[in-house]
C-alpha cells in the first residue's frame, strides 16, 4: 500500500534512538511505569509539542485516536493515569540531556552567524513563564503569583539555543550566568539586568568577550580616547576604568546613535580591537533571543501543562525545547527559505513536510524501512 510518511513520524527520524536509549540508561528513576517505556513518554510529550495540545487529555486522546498506527512509531496506547504518572517520576534530566545532544546534532547543519569575525557568538538572557499559584505551589514568585524563568544561551549559528537553564522565577539572572562556562574566545552579549563587574572580571580571566549596555549611573574614568566616524553611527570610542571591589578593570565603552530612531546608547565591552560599530551590531542582534522565547511562547506548549509538578513542567519545557531544534534542522535540511514559524504551522495542520523537502517523491512505501528517514 502506497501512503506519506506522518509528518510526526518524519520528525521522529531525526532523533537517533541509539542516543535516546543510552540516556534512558543513565537517567533510570527508581520507580517508573514499567509498561509505559522512556520512549513512548517522549513520542507522547513530543507529540503533544508538535500538535498543539493543550491538555493531558488532548494529549491522549490525539494518539490514541491513531492507535493503528502507533506501533509504527514504536509505542502503544497508554491511560491517562498512566501518562500523568510518568510525568511525575520520570527524571526531567534525561530530556534536559537529549537536548543537548540535540543542539549538537543540530549545530552541525546550522548556517554561520552573519558577522565575519571568527569568535563563537552568544545571546544571554532569562523569561519568566507565568504560572498558576494554585496548580503550582512550588513555583511561588510573588504574593499570589507563581512562574518559572528560562535562563538562555542562544547560539548564532542557526540561532540555536545551546544551553537552557529553569528555575524558579524569583531566581536572579546573574546567579546563573555566573554558573555558565563559555567557551575561550567567545563573544556573549546581554542587557544591563547581567550588570556585575565582579561576573565581568571572571569574563575576562576565562577569555570570553562581553557587549552589554553601560548602565545610565555607572561610575568609570576615561583614560584613552579613539577617534571616530560619525558617518557610522558611533559617537565616542573610549577606554575607561572601573572600580571592582579595591582593584579597577580596563573596559571599553562605545558610544552610538541610532541613525532610524535618534537614540544614543552606550556599549561597553573587554574587546579592545572590533570596530565600534560592530560592537553596536552586536548588541543589536541580542534581539534574536527575544524572537526565540517569543516563538517558543506563542507556538510551542509552555503556557498551559500536562502535569503540576515540578518535574512535569520541567519535562514538558525541555521537550518544547527539542521540538524547536527539531523545527530548525528540518529548516536547515529543507533549504527552501521557510521561517520557523511557517513551518510549525504546517507541521500542526499535519502537512507533509516530505512534499516540501522533495516535491517529486509524494509518497513512499510504509513497509520500506529506508524511508522511515526523512532525509535519507
Amino acid at each position: 500500500m502506497q501512503s506519506a510518511i506522518t509528518v510526526f513520524a518524519q520528525f521522529l527520524s531525526l532523533v537517533p534512538k541509539s542516543v535516546f536509549f543510552k540516556l534512558s540508561q543513565n537517567y533510570r528513576p527508581e520507580r517508573s511505569p514499567r509498561t509505559f517505556s522512556p520512549w513512548s513518554h517522549f513520542v507522547h510529550l513530543l507529540h503533544a509539542q508538535l500538535a498543539g495540545c493543550k491538555s493531558l487529555r488532548d494529549g491522549i486522546m490525539g494518539m490514541n485516536a491513531a492507535s493503528n498506527r502507533l506501533y509504527h512509531l514504536g509505542v502503544k496506547p497508554v491511560p491517562r493515569s498512566t501518562f500523568a504518572d510518568a510525568n511525575a517520576k520520570r527524571p526531567y534530566t534525561m530530556f534536559e540531556a537529549l537536548f543537548g545532544e540535540l543542539y549538537t546534532r543540530c549545530l552541525s547543519q546550522a548556517p554561520k552567524k552573519k558577522f565575519s569575525f571568527e569568535n563563537k557568538l552568544f545571546s544571554l538572557d532569562a523569561s519568566v513563564v507565568d504560572l498558576c499559584l494554585n496548580l503550582f505551589p512550588w513555583a511561588k514568585f510573588r504574593t499570589a503569583k507563581g512562574g518559572i524563568k528560562m535562563h538562555t544561551v542562544m547560539d548564532h549559528d542557526g540561532y540555536l539555543p545551546a544551553v537552557v537553564t529553569v528555575t524558579e522565577a524569583k531566581c536572579h539572572e546573574v546567579n546563573i550566568a555566573k554558573l555558565l562556562k563559555l567557551p575561550k574566545g567567545s563573544i556573549v552579549v546581554f542587557d544591563r539586568g547581567y550588570n556585575d563587574y565582579t561576573w565581568f572580571r571572571h569574563l575576562c580571566k576565562s577569555g570570553v568577550f562581553l557587549v552589554t549596555r553601560l548602565k545610565s549611573n555607572a561610575r568609570f574614568r576615561v583614560i584613552e580616547r579613539h577617534r571616530t566616524d560619525q558617518a557610522t553611527g558611533v559617537t565616542s570610542d573610549h577606554i575607561i576604568q572601573v572600580a571592582v571591589g579595591e582593584k579597577t578593570m580596563t573596559l571599553r565603552r562605545v558610544g552610538y546613535r541610532d541613525q532610524e530612531t535618534g537614540n544614543r546608547l552606550d556599549f561597553l565591552t573587554n574587546h579592545m580591537t572590533l570596530p565600534a560599530r560592530t560592537i553596536a551590531d552586536i548588541y543589536k542582534e541580542r534581539w534574536q533571543v527575544e524572537i526565540f522565547f517569543r516563538f517558543i511562547k506563542q507556538n510551542l506548549k509552555i503556557k498551559s501543562f500536562l502535569g503540576n509538578s515540578k518535574n512535569a513542567v520541567l519535562s514538558q519545557v525541555y521537550v518544547a525545547l527539542i521540538a524547536y531544534l527539531l523545527l530548525a534542522y528540518q529548516k536547515f535540511m529543507s533549504k527552501i527559505g521557510l521561517s520557523l514559524h511557517y513551518l510549525a504551522r504546517l507541521v500542526q495542520r499535519n502537512c507533509n513536510i516530505l512534499d516540501l523537502v522533495e516535491p517529486q517523491r509524494k509518497s513512499v512505501k510504509s513497509n520500506d524501512p529506508g524511508q522511515l528517514s526523512l532525509l535519507a
